[in-house]
């Protein structure tokens, strides 16, 4: 059985993804740390909630656009590769106008949102800048999503790799010549998904980009991604309810804490959108029950596997966090601990959430699970944050992931008996 899964494409193909995303975890987690030393944990903090809030609009006003292009690219690039152009595009084109939205609606509600919904005023001017940054985001997922729907791993690795390796050598110039801080080290995090953009740009088909008539495939495209966008915005707000909650809950000091232990384990989100990468086609070249069965059997050992490996860390832990980021941060360990735990049960259910949105097309699965995950998270969570500070927001995480690997395999389970 190692045997056959060692063999398989999907193992090898892993391999590359896995090790450059290993390496691009390694680099983002050295550019937090620095940070996260440099900063202090007040500073540290407002800088969390900063990204936070970025990720979870891109997230959000992406409506499933790169989910639907890797579907819709992957099924058509070998069949009919005019039509598979017109996705590209058209994925690009929606991008740009959500960007200019964005922009626009972002930074006129900035200050609102600093003030009366976080009840921290600092946060005003990295908000505004944010929404900026929202644009490279959103690009800079574009790119990526189109290497992984044309299978370019290697390249992926490589545009992902360079990016964060120009991002840490910035930072590292910046606090050479004394001018790190908070608004310039956020800016550096916000550009540099740009220069990514435009690095991937060498390696994507010209032609698809003077494809015509990429609106043909409009309805097609937007009746899959509605179902993707209602599921992505519920688990956009659920997967980060957590920063914002302790943002709201807790002092800027405790925020810098929860998302030092953040930080530390956000390789394993990293590694899961690896894997990812390389199952979501292969899921959707599917045409039988019997193949989709085989390669997740396969699948769903590796991942189990690496989670088992991944507990190793836990012990190491209790030594290396102090020394990491100072012992400013000594109360980050346990919290570190119990988010791991969460993580390794995402790592998990990774073959199952493929399956069911690539293979079946039945991304509104997630979005009742996701409902089901806010309202976990936002009672729970409240509760827990209230009562144990950034262990309580850890806790909170933890149920939340457990909840979101039961729930899509009693559906599986069910969809395969029938």
């Amino acid at each position: 059985m190692l045997k056959a899964i060692f063999s398989t494409a999907t193992f090898k193909q892993s391999q590359i993804t896995v090790i450059g995303t290993i390496i691009n975890g390694a680099l983002g987690a050295v550019f937090y740390i620095l940070l996260a030393r440099f900063l202090g944990p007040f500073n540290f903090g407002l800088l969390i909630l900063s990204v936070a809030t970025l990720t979870l609009i891109a997230d959000i006003v992406d409506f499933g656009t790169n989910t639907g292009l890797v579907r819709f690219v992957s099924s058509n690039i070998a069949s009919n590769k005019e039509k598979a152009w017109r996705f590209l595009k058209l994925s690009l084109e929606v991008k740009f106008v959500i960007w200019i939205a964005v922009f626009a609606l972002g930074t006129v509600f900035s200050p609102f949102v600093a003030d009366k919904i976080f009840g921290k005023p600092e946060l005003a001017l990295p908000l505004k800048l944010v929404m900026f940054g929202v644009g490279g985001a959103l690009l800079f997922s574009y790119a990526t999503a189109s290497l992984q729907a044309l299978q370019k791993y290697f390249t992926w690795s490589f545009v992902n790799i360079l990016t964060n390796l120009f991002r840490l050598l910035i930072i590292l110039m910046l606090f050479f010549y004394g001018q790190l801080g908070l608004i310039s080290g956020l800016l550096v995090y916000l550009a540099l998904p740009f220069f990514g953009f435009s690095l991937a740009l060498f390696f994507l088909p010209s032609r698809a980009f003077l494809v015509k008539n990429e609106f043909s495939v409009a309805k097609d495209f937007f009746k899959f991604n509605f179902w993707v966008a209602a599921f992505t915005i519920v688990a956009a707000i659920s997967a980060r309810l957590d920063i914002f909650l302790t943002g709201r809950l807790l002092s800027a000091q405790e925020v810098g804490i929860y998302g030092a232990a953040i930080q530390l384990v956000s390789v394993v989100p990293q590694i899961v959108g690896a894997l990812g990468i390389v199952a979501a086609p292969k899921f959707a070249s599917f045409v039988n029950i019997k193949q989709m069965l085989n390669y997740l059997k396969k699948f769903q050992l590796m991942v189990i596997g690496l989670s088992v490996l991944g507990l190793l860390a836990i012990p190491l832990s209790y030594w290396a966090i102090p020394i990491i980021f100072g012992q400013r941060y000594i109360e980050t360990v346990f919290p570190f601990i119990i988010l791991f735990l969460a993580m390794l049960t995402f790592l998990i259910s990774v073959p199952i959430h493929n399956s069911i949105i690539y293979y079946f097309g039945k991304p509104q699965v997630f979005v009742w699970v996701s409902i089901g995950h806010l309202f976990l998270i936002g009672f729970l969570g409240f509760l827990l944050i209230s009562n144990y500070g950034v262990v309580g927001a850890a806790m909170a995480v933890l149920l939340g992931m457990v909840f979101n690997f039961l729930a899509p395999l009693a559906w599986f389970l069910i969809k395969i008996r029938k």
